[in-house]
């Protein structure tokens, strides 16, 4: 198709970096009126000339060049398109929004195209014009949609919350009507039984009752023998009188027999009377027992009236906690496939990998620090590392004063100095101090409170004006690394949430294991075969379950695909400076923690859940762990209740959840027969 001249002007200077084209070769191409649009699609640089069929020369003539069919693209393409990869070229692709750089040199290249061709140039400006509103358009309901995913994403991680939430509340709340209706059934079996031996004695009693009434009504009859009896024996008496006065007297036999006649209608008018009165009153039982029978019925038929509505009500009970545990159920089953859909729609865990370009050390570091922890513990372990540079740049502590209240090693009002210390010092000056307080208690022969030691120690090694400079320091550092074994079990036991005894016990059983496992070792090679090593682990903990026992032969590094390998047990007492202990160590104090929450939860088991008397704590005790001391049973009671010994019957009761909160801070350990435990504490210091 041919254009106009407007149309075919050449590219001169836009300031695009373009090439201008020589107006007298483009005026050239335009006078052969042969000016074609160049098809996209064709595969090659040229294209065919747009002439009739029949008007080439090289027809008319008969001769077929292939050349001629052919033509070269046009100039001003060309230079577009070489413009336009220039520009793609020289982009910096690395950088936000790539897109959008993209679609720059291709505007640009538009903008070129339509001042060339000038006639068609408002209409490719109103297409270019409604292309870009449309862009911004759909850029500003992008920005709007990301706002919103936002606003979805921060609500899921609340649902999910709120689930959790209610999942933990309803676990709680089905374990105590599990408890609450354990404990009905058991009063229903108990008002039962009571029923049955109720019934029992109401019908011995019934039994009783009508045994009596015969014997009354026996003795009734043979009193009305014995009284007819008697009063004939009175009448044949009186005649005899009668008769015999007659004759002394030797009255008229007229007037003896008329008195005779009265005496006898007397006689028995009286005796009908007492034969009637007899008959009203011959089954009346006397006052007395008639009164203390009607009592005892009283009290019976009270006692069975008490209990049948005592068992209507806990009839109603039962139903109605059925009703509340199929009401929970289906909630539950509710709960549980919202948690399904919310999981399945979720955002996916956090990459935690994207720590180690941030965390300081690099990714070998944060390795070291993430393996085999859980999400919790790896916000732990960030919260750390932050906490530990703002520690850092700290000069001065604000001092806590000299209240009652805060304890006596931060009790101080002056300026307290910022030690910097870092986390191998303060390992290392704890370390210090549990071995100079167990010298120091050793020598004294009791065991002293380890916060005023904690300040003592200091004041004693930096004077009592620097001493509170290093309690603050050694105080924060404790509080902020609570994943530090070492600083968190010194942490709690300085603060009064653990017992003292606890670290001793640890270092009770560490001894006891290493003495053992020397005992064995008779060449004093420092290496054991599995079967020594076993054994030892055995006579150094005689209660614990096969199960746990293999438990720390795994975590000693001992592999069955390779038995013949020895284990070298002197070397998994050892610590870092950071105080990390080695997998056997810790696997002893995971079993020691594990043992005493079972501890606990027979211990709550038997208490149930109304409040506690001490009497009711020594008996749990006695069933639990029926091989306690007296002496440590003693003291378990005084600290649960604060209070002597002496003064442990008149101790008021306690909720069993204070119970059990005390309880936990103590040094619990289940006793039984002779345990191999020759607990030496003074060996594994020496390590």
């Amino acid at each position: 198709m041919s254009t106009t001249p407007a149309a075919s002007s050449p590219a001169g200077g836009h300031g695009r970096g373009l090439p201008a084209v020589k107006s007298g070769s483009w005026k050239k191409e335009r006078s052969s009126s042969h000016l074609s649009s160049w098809p996209a699609y064709t595969p090659s640089h040229t294209v065919l000339l747009k002439r009739k069929p029949c008007d080439r020369p090289e027809l008319k003539s008969g001769i077929k060049s292939p050349v001629g069919l052919l033509t070269s693209k046009p100039r001003y393409l060309e230079m577009l398109e070489s413009h336009l990869r220039t520009e793609l070229q020289s982009l910096d692709l690395t950088k936000g929004r790539v897109q959008e750089l993209r679609l720059q040199p291709y505007r640009e290249v538009f903008e070129l195209f339509m001042e060339e061709f000038r006639t068609y140039k408002p209409l490719l400006a109103s297409i270019k014009k409604e292309y870009e509103i449309t862009l911004a358009h759909l850029r500003e309901k992008i920005y709007s949609l990301e706002s919103v995913n936002a606003f979805l994403v921060t609500a899921s991680d609340q649902c999910t919350q709120t689930i959790l939430a209610f999942q933990e509340q309803e676990k709680v709340e089905i374990a105590q009507l599990k408890k609450e209706r354990i404990y009905l059934l058991k009063l229903i079996d108990e008002m039962k039984e009571e029923k049955c031996s109720l019934e029992i004695q109401v019908s011995k009693l019934r039994k009783a009752v009508a045994e009596e009434n015969l014997r009354y009504l026996n003795e009734r009859d043979a009193r009305k023998l014995l009284l007819l009896d008697l009063n004939e024996m009175y009448r044949l008496k009186e005649e005899m009188k009668l008769t015999k006065v007659q004759d002394e007297k030797g009255e008229d036999p007229v007037t003896l027999t008329l008195a005779l006649k009265t005496a006898r209608r007397d006689l028995t008018k009286a005796q009908v009377e007492l034969n009637t009165m007899k008959a009203n009153y011959g089954d009346v039982v006397p006052r007395r027992d008639f009164e203390s029978q009607e009592k005892k019925f009283n009290e019976l038929l009270e006692k069975m009236t008490v209990l049948e509505t005592d068992f209507q009500d806990l009839q109603e009970d039962y139903n109605t906690m059925l009703d509340v545990h199929r009401q929970i159920a289906e909630e539950r089953d509710q709960f549980y496939n919202e948690l399904i859909n919310v999981q399945r729609t979720s955002t996916p865990r956090p990459d935690w990998d994207k720590c180690a370009e941030v965390i300081s050390g690099g990714p070998e570091r944060w390795n070291t620090l993430s393996e085999g922890k859980t999400s919790d513990q790896l916000v732990d372990v960030l919260l750390e590392d932050l906490g530990a540079l703002i520690l850092r740049e700290k000069e001065t502590f604000a001092p806590m004063g000299k209240s009652e209240k805060v304890p006596i090693y931060l009790r101080y009002d002056g300026m307290v100095r910022n030690k910097k210390l870092t986390k191998k010092e303060v390992v290392a000056l704890l370390r210090e101090i549990w071995r100079e307080k167990i010298t120091i208690d050793q020598q004294k022969g009791k065991r002293s409170s380890l916060p005023g030691f904690f300040l003592n120690y200091f004041q004693r090694k930096y004077g009592d004006s620097f001493a509170f400079d290093w309690t603050y320091t050694t105080y924060e550092m404790m509080k902020l690394y609570r994943s530090n074994e070492a600083m968190s079990l010194f942490f709690n036991i300085l603060t009064g949430n653990l017992d003292e005894g606890i670290y001793h016990t640890q270092l009770q059983q560490l001894g006891t294991l290493l003495k053992e496992l020397t005992n064995v070792d008779t060449a004093n090679s420092g290496q054991l075969t599995s079967e020594q090593f076993i054994g030892a682990l055995k006579a150094a903990f005689p209660l614990k379950t096969d199960e746990q026992i293999q438990e720390l032969v795994d975590a000693a590094g001992y592999r069955p695909e390779t038995p013949e390998e020895f284990i070298l047990y002197r070397l998994l007492f050892l610590e870092d400076e950071e105080g990390k202990a080695e997998p056997l160590v810790s696997k002893l104090k995971d079993q020691y923690i594990n043992e005493k929450q079972t501890y606990l939860r027979d211990l709550r088991a038997e208490l149930g859940n109304m409040e506690v008397r001490p009497d009711d704590l020594r008996a749990a005790f006695c069933i639990v762990d029926p091989g306690l001391l007296d002496q440590t049973l003693e003291s378990y009671l005084t600290h649960v209740f604060q209070t002597s010994g002496e003064q442990l019957d008149s101790a008021f009761s306690l909720p069993v959840d204070m119970v059990m909160q005390r309880l936990a801070s103590l040094d619990l350990r289940r006793q039984g027969a002779i345990s191999g435990e020759a607990r030496g504490a003074e060996e594994t210091e020496s390590i």
